[in-house]
């Protein structure tokens, strides 16, 4: 199974993205995650350190795909999840989607591939051009992470229209949605009224997962020595759970643009509509069940 997680930057792909891969390898399955950002720290808290990328491997073997091995580019991280970092160009120049297609390349021809249960993508930031798409046309599922903000959701419908082109020629499925570090998904739910799709999990607003990012660490290696994380960790095995039992999942038709903008900015121009609308609901089922 191969898995594309995006997200609006800054959202917390990365550190959701390992500790899903450690939930994965403590069901017992054998995962790959593969760092897509030039930033090459998508696999941090699993190693601990910014392993070598892919590019980096490849320029000092002067691009010799032959005199490159698997234990050059792939490194192991907590919980047996192994761990690849693709790289990119320098900043302004050249395409991160093609740096995606080499690793690919590169990994394919070390038969990488046939060695995991699970690969996952960790995608840089929004869906702005083809380039940051790429992972999409390797992946099975896609997975959005998001919280409960304009900015997020705005993102999410972005990702969701390129799943939805992807679809066309490829057997994607959206997964779901991810709530990461909210303490409401009230927007959530308006928006997913707007383009249904599953919600998966939606983590609550829990210091630990950010400060688990800043030490290096997954929730699952914090809970080790601080057993009240391993409600946290539970989160992310339900995610691992339902990921493993192949969701049908979903081909989203996103909102257009200006009906989104619209749909997210009245909720927060009319909270008071929003707030009354929501108790002439309850009302209404309280005169129902009379």
């Amino acid at each position: 199974m191969k898995l594309a997680v995006y997200g609006k930057g800054g959202i917390g792909k990365s550190t959701t993205s390992c500790n899903i891969s450690v939930a994965l390898s403590k069901r017992g399955k054998r995962v790959l995650q593969i760092g897509c950002d030039p930033k090459h720290d998508s696999t941090f808290t699993l190693t601990g350190f910014l392993i070598p990328t892919i590019i980096d491997t490849l320029q000092a073997k002067d691009y010799h795909y032959e005199d490159v091995w698997p234990e050059d580019v792939i490194y192991k991280g907590y919980g047996g999840v192994d761990c690849v970092e693709a790289g990119g160009p320098p900043a302004g120049a050249g395409c991160g989607g093609y740096v995606v297609g080499e690793t690919v390349k590169l990994l394919k021809e070390l038969n990488a591939f046939d060695e995991y249960d699970i690969i996952l993508f960790d995608v840089l930031g929004d869906v702005v051009c083809g380039g940051f798409a790429a992972p999409l046309n390797y992946a099975d599922y896609c997975l959005i992470i998001t919280d409960n903000g304009f900015d997020a959701l705005f993102a999410a419908n972005r990702i969701a229209a390129s799943v939805r082109e992807k679809a066309r020629t490829h057997s994607l499925r959206l997964a779901g949605l991810v709530g990461n570090r909210t303490d409401k998904r009230d927007l959530i739910d308006k928006y997913i009224d707007c383009v249904p799709m599953p919600v998966l999990e939606v983590l609550p607003l829990i210091e630990d997962i950010r400060v688990s990012r800043v030490k290096g660490k997954t929730l699952f290696e914090m809970s080790e020595s601080d057993t009240d994380l391993d409600y946290v960790c539970d989160y992310y095995l339900n995610i691992a759970d339902q990921l493993i039992a192949r969701p049908e999942g979903v081909v989203p038709k996103e909102a257009a643009d200006r009906e989104l903008f619209s749909l997210l900015s009245d909720f927060y121009l009319n909270p008071k509509s929003n707030a009354t609308k929501s108790t002439t609901d309850e009302e209404e089922l309280d005169l129902m069940m009379v």
